[in-house]
């Protein structure tokens, strides 16, 4: 299994909506580094979901539940998109402060690749990330 981070504005589409919806495709992305982290996506894979501009916090889980397909809101073929399901809710958000400032994630994508909207995510990140969160 492979550990992902992605990240969404909660004002264009937040957690929450996620959790009512059940079930999204991940559109829009428009750079090759993260179209490239969608491809590499496989079923069942975990991402963290990040809220980022408002709130800059990791805040729940999801499953990969499709891998990667044309994205359906443009017919450039360059582009695609993955379907995710909500798995659960951070029991603590990790805010972007709590990873930058833990030593042991210094070489976290979050910090190193700020702007990169599909990032991976190491297993030992991943476990540090949930401990952080205090969810299991």
């Amino acid at each position: 299994m492979n550990y992902w981070l992605i990240k969404s504005e909660p004002f264009k589409y937040s957690w929450e909506q996620f959790e009512k919806d059940k079930e999204t495709f991940w559109d829009g992305v428009r750079n090759y580094q993260a179209r490239n982290n969608l491809k590499a996506m496989q079923k069942g894979d975990l991402a963290f979901w990040y809220h980022s501009n408002e709130g800059m916090e990791i805040v729940g889980i999801a499953k990969v539940s499709k891998t990667f397909y044309q994205d359906p809101t443009t017919e450039d073929p360059a582009w695609v998109v993955v379907n995710f399901k909500p798995v659960k809710k951070m029991k603590k958000p990790v805010t972007l402060a709590m990873v930058k400032n833990d030593p042991r994630l210094t070489q976290m994508a979050l910090v190193r690749l700020g702007r990169l909207s599909v990032q991976p995510v190491t297993a030992l990140e991943w476990d540090i990330v949930m401990n952080l969160g205090e969810t299991s």
